[in-house]
């Protein structure tokens, strides 16, 4: 079995290249979605993340993710402190569901594969790359959110020239290069060498 490890910066267009991976019937294992579910399902997330912020960091058994926000984006230091509690929960979380898959590729979407160590853990990196231009068009499109608001997303992750010299592999999504045939070009690469 092959891991892929897939990223791409906010706006990119990784959300769709890890839905042609599942269309091609390879599954995707999102860390967005997985480290939400598991910072409410953890026992160890969950008591560490108590210890750190108090009791009010849980209301009502699910976690109080506006007090955690607050304090982590006025705190760079709290920041990876609550890093170094969910990205090994979620890491292990991804191996044992990456054993369980019964196909050739499994693949791990992640905006800061890197930056968390997820990289780690993969046979392969994949980057989807956009020009920053049209990653502020498709967020604001998408979102509504302001170019001030978007711009301190991607101050938070490594810059995409960073994570293109670190991927093994970069998928362009321009709007004029096709995607599928880049993503069937690197499956084809990985399972065959060509």
């Amino acid at each position: 079995m092959i891991k892929v490890g897939l990223t791409g910066g906010i706006g990119s267009g990784k959300s769709v290249v890890a839905r042609l991976f599942q269309i091609m019937g390879f599954p995707v294992y999102v860390t967005d979605t997985e480290s939400k579910r598991l910072t409410e399902s953890s026992p160890v997330i969950r008591q560490e993340l108590t210890d750190l912020f108090g009791e009010e960091v849980y209301q009502h058994n699910k976690l109080n993710r506006a007090l955690l926000a607050g304090c982590i984006f006025s705190d760079k230091s709290l920041l990876v402190k609550v890093n170094s509690i969910i990205h090994p929960v979620v890491l292990a979380d991804f191996v044992e569901w990456a054993v369980r898959q019964q196909t050739e590729i499994v693949v791990i979407e992640s905006a800061i594969l890197f930056e968390s160590g997820f990289d780690k853990k993969v046979d392969s990196t994949l980057m989807v790359y956009a020009p920053e231009t049209l990653r502020l068009q498709r967020v604001q499109e998408r979102d509504g959110f302001s170019v001030e608001e978007i711009r301190k997303r991607m101050n938070n992750q490594l810059p995409d020239e960073e994570k293109c010299k670190l991927s093994g592999y970069i998928v362009r999504n321009t709007n004029h290069e096709p995607l599928i045939p880049q993503v069937e070009t690197f499956v084809n690469y990985l399972l065959h060498g060509k």
